[in-house]
C-alpha cells in the first residue's frame, strides 16, 4: 500500500463528516512561534478557558490528511492556498473541544481514540486484523471506566495505552509525557508519518463544539509552521475575526532545545525526505539523522541539508520569526520567558486582549514536548556555541526586533 491509498484509508475509516460549521465560527486566535519557543505549554495553558475551543494537538495531521503540506502540495511548511479546504475544515470542527469536567460518552471516547491512534502508527493500525483488535481493545478498556470516573486524567490516559499496546509497550515511549524508557534503545521509523511524535494523547475531559458554540467561541490554535501559513486560517473561516499572538523566545534557549529535540530519538521527526542529509552533528550522529527532517521545515531549508546542526536550528528560530515580523499582520507580542516567570500576569493579559473573562491558573503548569524536565538556563551545556552564534549582527538583529538584550546573563 503506497502513501497516497494508505491516506485515502484513513479518510475512510475515520469517516469525517462534512460541516458548514465553519462558516458560523467568528472569532479565531492563532498562537505564532519558533518550533521550541514555549508555544505547546502556552497553548495548552490558554486551552483550559471555558469559553475557548482547541485541537488535543495541532492542525499538520489534518493538513496532510487533506492532501497539503510538504511533498503534497508544497516544497517546504509554507502554503498560500488550501487544498481541500471544506473538508480541512470539517476536520478541524470534529476534533476541536472545550474543557471540561466530565468524560466524554463512552462512544465519542472510542471514536477519539480510534480516529487519533490511526495517525499515530497509520499502517499499522491499517494491518489486516489490526482495527479489529483496536476496537476490542478500546472496548475492554473503556469499560472499565465510569462516566463518573474522578481518577486522573494522566492515570486514565496510561490505562488506555496500556490496552492498546499491551503486546508492543515500546510504542508507549512514542507518546508525550509518557515514559521515555518504554521506547528506550529505539528511534522513531515508521514508513508513513502523520502526525508528528511525541504523540499526542488524546484527551478524556473535554466538550465537542457544538452548533449553539460556533459564534460564540474562540477557536484557539497553535503549529510552529504557522509562521509560514499566515492567511490560511482566514481562508478556513471566512466569516471569522482571526486574531494573531507571537510568542517570542530569546536565541540561546530556543536554538539549544531545538538541538536537543534534532538529537532526541523518540521525538519531533516532522518530515521523512527523499535526498540525504549531511547535517554535520546530526546526520554523521544519530541512525536517523539522513532521512529524517525535524522540527518546521522553512521555505528555505535546502540551503542547510549539509549545514552544521547549529546553523540549521538557528536559521529554524530566525526564520520563523522573520516570517511573522515581515508579514505586517498584527499581533499581540509575549514573551515566553514572562510566562514563565509570572503565568498568571501573562494571561491576565491575553484575556484583557481578548475581551474573555479572566482564567483560573493550573495549580502547576503541565510538560508539554519536553526532551529533558524543564530547568533553567539549560543553554548553559552549550554555553561556548551559543554564546559564538551571539555574535553574529544578524542575531542581535533578530534578539532586538523581539526586543530581547543581548547581555548573556538575562537570557533564561
Amino acid at each position: 500500500m503506497d502513501g497516497c491509498q494508505a491516506l485515502a484509508a484513513i479518510r475512510a475509516r475515520r469517516a469525517v463528516p462534512g460541516s458548514a460549521l465553519h462558516l458560523q465560527v467568528r472569532r479565531v486566535l492563532v498562537i505564532l512561534s519558533a518550533s521550541r519557543g514555549g508555544s505547546s505549554l502556552f497553548k495548552e495553558t490558554l486551552a483550559r478557558h471555558p469559553g475557548i475551543a482547541a485541537l488535543d494537538g495541532e492542525l499538520d495531521p489534518l493538513l496532510t490528511l487533506s492532501g497539503n503540506g510538504f511533498q503534497l502540495n508544497a516544497d517546504s511548511d509554507a502554503i498560500d492556498v488550501p487544498a481541500n479546504a471544506e473538508a480541512l475544515s470539517s476536520g478541524i470542527l470534529d476534533e476541536i473541544s472545550f474543557p471540561a469536567s466530565d468524560l466524554l460518552g463512552t462512544e465519542r471516547l472510542r471514536r477519539k481514540w480510534r480516529n487519533r491512534l490511526l495517525l499515530q502508527y497509520p499502517l499499522h493500525f491499517l494491518a489486516p486484523g489490526a482495527d479489529e483488535r483496536l476496537q476490542r481493545r478500546l472496548d475492554a478498556a473503556l469499560g472499565r471506566i465510569d462516566h463518573g470516573d474522578r481518577r486522573s486524567e494522566t492515570e486514565l490516559q496510561t490505562r488506555l495505552l496500556e490496552a492498546v499496546y499491551e503486546d508492543e509497550p515500546w510504542r508507549i515511549g512514542f507518546y508525550d509525557g509518557r515514559s521515555a524508557a518504554a521506547g528506550a534503545g529505539r528511534c522513531f521509523d515508521e514508513a508513513l508519518k502523520i502526525e508528528e511524535p511525541p504523540f499526542v494523547v488524546p484527551a478524556l475531559r473535554r466538550r465537542p463544539l457544538g452548533p449553539d458554540d460556533a459564534r460564540e467561541a474562540l477557536l484557539l490554535f497553535k503549529s510552529p509552521s504557522d509562521a509560514y501559513r499566515i492567511g490560511l486560517y482566514e481562508r478556513l473561516f471566512p466569516h471569522a475575526e482571526v486574531s494573531y499572538l507571537h510568542l517570542t523566545r530569546g536565541f540561546a534557549p530556543s536554538v539549544n532545545g531545538l538541538m536537543d529535540g534534532w538529537l532526541y530519538p523518540l521525538g519531533f521527526f516532522s518530515h521523512r525526505l527523499d535526498c540525504e542529509l549531511a547535517i554535520r552533528g546530526y546526520s554523521d550522529v544519530v541512525p536517523f539523522g539522513r532521512r529524517w527532517w525535524k522540527f518546521d521545515l522553512p521555505p528555505n531549508w535546502r540551503r542547510f541539508t549539509a549545514a552544521p546542526l547549529e546553523e540549521v536550528c538557528l536559521n529554524q528560530w530566525r526564520s520563523a520569526h522573520a516570517a511573522i515580523l515581515d508579514s505586517g499582520v498584527p499581533t499581540l507580542r509575549l514573551a515566553f520567558e514572562d510566562f514563565i516567570a509570572d503565568p498568571a500576569a501573562v494571561l491576565a493579559r491575553v484575556t484583557a486582549h481578548l475581551g474573555l473573562p479572566a482564567m483560573t491558573l493550573p495549580e502547576a503548569l503541565p510538560v508539554r514536548m519536553a526532551t529533558a524536565p524543564p530547568a533553567p538556563r539549560r543553554w548553559h551545556q552549550r554555553a561556548p556555541l551559543l554564546l559564538a552564534l551571539g555574535r553574529r549582527p544578524e542575531v542581535g538583529e533578530m534578539m532586538a526586533r523581539l526586543g530581547y538584550s543581548m547581555e548573556p546573563a538575562t537570557w533564561l
